[in-house]
């Protein structure tokens, strides 16, 4: 049932976008649903119809008609979690290999979203929708930042546009790599006809920082640093200098259990605080493990 909702914003809402606002004051709520429900003219602004950018003023009058009882999209699945850090602002997890980050089209259920939305509202206080500043592939394991509130959402996401923040990977590759630290430079892009992302000479640029850490029975383990962020970065500048990661069998590594790549340190200032913090992991793969299985 359909329901008329008043707000009238307060001085700690002020400047707030419309669509931050009905976020925070009706979080069990979808952003896909909210965003339409502005988009279809049911939300006023002062009496007039506003776009969802649309900069609030303290004492602004905001009336919305929605229906509270809708199914909010992330639906709560009690999953086993890897809790690295939690406050009021924010929460680190370590994602495990073969878990989708945020349901698709295909998998509603399952993923790390199903879970944290019923972790975060496990008990009787507002409900807290987890919000997504970066991801990681199904197939990557490691380090995941996850904002408990709008306000810390959008200081994390000017973070991540500004690439203030330091993300480290760990990876074992094919091969034996020569250079003991470099850079991988080679734009990226997507085939449309494929439907595959590798490099393209027309493609947006990519740089990639490494480092040797060991080698061993003709592998590497290398520390990675995705300098930007395009698509499988690390796995197609790895197979690009001829050293694909272990476990990518499309592009060339050996058939293994898993994908050899970790998310394994995440530094960044601290929404609420504004303090550098950084979290760490220790790494997964280890050498003598591919070598009893080669």
């Amino acid at each position: 049932m359909e329901t008329r909702f008043e707000i009238v914003v307060t001085p700690g809402e002020h400047k707030m976008r419309l669509e931050d606002l009905l976020f925070e004051r009706f979080r069990s709520l979808s952003k896909i649903y909210l965003r339409g429900r502005i988009r279809d003219e049911m939300c006023e602004v002062n009496g007039r119809w506003e776009n969802r950018g649309h900069r609030l003023r303290a004492n602004d009058f905001v009336e919305i008609t929605l229906d509270p009882t809708r199914m909010n999209s992330m639906v709560p699945e009690a999953i086993p979690l890897q809790i690295v850090f939690e406050d009021d602002h924010i929460v680190v997890v370590n994602k495990p290999a073969g878990m989708l980050v945020h349901p698709s089209h295909r998998d509603k259920n399952g993923t790390l979203l199903n879970a944290l939305a019923h972790h975060l509202n496990r008990g009787d206080g507002p409900h807290v929708r987890p919000g997504l500043v970066h991801r990681l592939d199904k197939d990557t394991s490691g380090l995941l930042l996850i904002a408990k509130n709008t306000r810390a959402h959008g200081r994390l996401a000017r973070q991540f546009e500004k690439k203030t923040v330091e993300k480290r990977y760990v990876a074992l590759v094919e091969g034996d790599v020569e250079q003991d630290e470099g850079t991988m430079d080679a734009p990226i892009g997507r085939f449309i006809e494929e439907k595959r992302w590798d490099v393209m000479t027309e493609g947006r640029a990519a740089l990639t920082r490494f480092r040797v850490l060991e080698k061993a029975g003709g592998c590497s383990l290398l520390e990675l640093e995705p300098v930007t962020g395009r698509t499988n970065q690390l796995r197609i500048h790895c197979a690009a200098i001829g050293h694909p990661i272990v476990g990518d069998t499309e592009r060339g590594g050996r058939v293994f259990s898993r994908l050899c790549l970790q998310a394994f340190q995440l530094s960044f200032r601290h929404p609420g605080s504004n303090e550098m913090v950084s979290f760490k992991l220790e790494h997964e793969f280890e050498l003598d493990e591919i070598l009893r299985t080669a």
